[in-house]
């Protein structure tokens, strides 16, 4: 028994850590060349070749991006209740390569292509099924995957051990820049084939490289840690909330030792906000502690962290529309700027590359100079806490926005003045610069704050929270955009709204990107509100200990010194 258990602890360790991380960080370049490509150059393709106009276009994009990142839930939920991560991520996989495979025809095939007209959009009939057909595809397989493959990875790590959990922050952080390097080789590499070559030979190239991704991930399967599947988290956040129903009329003992709780090694320190939850725990008398009549503390303080993450989830939301308008407007103001570096034409779509270069230069500096050295300060595993990078990275969105409006005015007024003398389109860079070291800090920030904080059976689902963000970001940009055009058209001299002239110079693109500006603003002082009043999740073992140690204190500060 014991020469058994000597050799399947030591199968165990041979698997996870950052050999196992290869797999999926390989996978996560590979499929971001397609992804991030298509998102900085389907704009162009939807008003340019499949006719639709300016702000149908930029709706139909973040209508989609919105739809993908908001089914990152749906994969999240299943790889945590039916599935594990692995087979999900390759089941998803294969929806996204099917979508990529359709546009790829619909773009190589001109006979599926509309002709113009007057309308918003020019598809209909087959065409027009088949183009949002394939965009489903397209939203629900890229959202699969990205709901369970930053999960996938981080499994691989232990976070109770010391070692393995500073892995972990590193973890996020090579993560971030794996999606950086495979972003990078999309915005330049991919554009600038699909649009001057054609739009089909760019899809070819997203298509392969995924395909070849998945392939690499699969083939990692013999060095994974796998989590098997628990409960739903779905079932697990009803048994609380029907056990709190259920004991309301049972009073919540003062102390918290009396509510029930189980020997968990695992188990995590009661607090004391949201008391009401605390009646799921309380013991009735003659009532065994069944599921569905009680809970045990760490299953109310589990639910708890959930209610505590959400105004997280929501104060971000705002920096993710101005993330929206990078991917929209910008690129269409980049298509209306000087583009030549000398003799060479940049593809306006390829302008993403500077905030993508800036994150590129500026993650291994963060990981192995600012890290170590905040660790030696604050003794964390990542330097500063999750919460501390996000603050960061919404303080430099505001500031992105409001550079935005500046370049606007420059480029819409030189533009006026002299249309065949259009200033340089890294111009743009100012604002793509600090808004990628903002996506940075905040992106990184989140997966790792969802993935500690979150329950262990809810992990996959946590890690989509930080992109459930970046889907309704993209909805309500496009809401932003209705409502602004639809309000201003009211007061303006054209009776036009500042982003429905057919024609980007005679819009005023310029003061909606102060509007988002101000907006940001006030959602940065919105969001410290409700970091400051975030309580960390700690151990019940660590709780205890930071008690005793209290008490310790406390008898050492009233006795004399002679009575130690």
């Amino acid at each position: 028994m014991d020469v058994e258990n000597v050799i399947q602890s030591s199968s165990t360790s041979k698997k996870g850590g950052f050999r196992a991380c290869t797999f999926v960080l390989a996978l996560t370049a590979l499929e971001n060349i397609g992804f991030v490509a298509n998102l900085s150059s389907l704009v162009l393709y939807f008003h340019f070749v499949m006719q639709f106009d300016l702000s149908a276009s930029a709706n139909t994009l973040t209508n989609f991006l919105g739809s993908t990142f908001l089914l990152t839930i749906f994969g999240g939920l299943i790889s945590d209740s039916f599935l594990n991560r692995l087979y999900i991520c390759l089941m998803f996989g294969f929806l996204e390569v099917m979508g990529l495979l359709l546009l790829f025809i619909q773009a190589y095939s001109k006979k599926l292509h509309p002709d113009p007209c007057s309308k918003s959009s020019c598809l209909k009939g087959g065409d027009a099924v088949m183009f949002y057909c394939t965009l489903i595809l397209l939203a629900l397989g890229a959202g699969g995957v990205k709901g369970s493959t930053a999960a996938l990875g981080a499994d691989q790590f232990d976070q109770k051990d010391e070692k393995e959990a500073k892995a972990l922050a590193s973890y996020f952080n090579s993560y971030q820049f794996s999606i950086t390097v495979g972003s990078v080789i999309g915005v330049t590499i991919v554009i600038w084939v699909a649009m001057n070559k054609d739009w089909y030979w760019g899809y070819l190239i997203s298509l392969i490289t995924a395909f070849i991704g998945f392939v690499i991930l699969a083939i990692g399967k013999p060095f994974y840690r796998l989590q098997p599947p628990g409960t739903s988290p779905i079932i697990k956040i009803a048994q609380v909330v029907v056990a709190a129903i259920r004991n309301r009329h049972v009073p919540v003992p003062q102390n918290a030792d009396e509510l029930y709780e189980t020997e968990d090694k695992e188990a995590i320190a009661h607090t004391s906000q949201f008391r009401l939850l605390d009646k799921a725990a309380s013991v009735r008398r003659g009532v065994d502690p069944l599921p569905w009549r009680i809970c045990t503390v760490t299953q109310v303080e589990e639910v708890k962290i959930l209610i505590r993450m959400l105004p997280i989830i929501f104060s971000t939301i705002i920096m993710n529309t101005c993330m929206a308008q990078m991917q929209t407007y910008s690129v269409l103001q980049g298509y209306f700027m000087n583009t030549h570096i000398g003799s060479f034409k940049v593809p306006s779509a390829s302008i993403p590359v500077i905030p993508l270069l800036f994150m590129a230069i500026l993650l291994p500096i963060y990981e192995f100079f600012f890290v170590p050295l905040a660790r030696k300060v604050t003794g964390l595993p990542s330097g500063i806490t999750q919460l501390q990078r996000v603050g960061i990275g919404l303080v430099l969105s505001f500031i992105s926005m409001s550079i935005a409006g500046a370049v606007e005015v420059k480029r819409r007024h030189q533009s006026l003045k002299n249309p065949f003398k259009p200033i340089s389109l890294f111009w743009l860079s100012f604002q793509y610069g600090i808004f990628g070291v903002a996506d940075m800090f905040t992106v990184i920030g989140l997966m790792e704050f969802f993935y500690r904080e979150a329950p262990k059976w809810m992990r996959s689902l946590s890690t989509s929270f930080a992109l459930l963000s970046l889907s309704f970001g993209y909805f309500l940009s496009t809401i932003f955009v209705n409502v602004v055009n639809s309000v201003t058209k009211k007061v303006t001299p054209s009776k036009r709204g500042w982003l429905e002239a057919p024609d980007l110079n005679h819009n005023r693109l310029e003061l909606f990107y102060w509007f988002l500006a101000i907006l940001s603003f006030l959602n940065f002082l919105n969001y410290l509100f409700w970091a400051s009043w975030y309580k960390y999740k700690t151990d019940a073992s660590d709780a205890a200990a930071t008690a005793q140690a209290k008490s310790a204190g406390i008898r050492s500060a009233v006795l004399p010194a002679d009575e130690d």
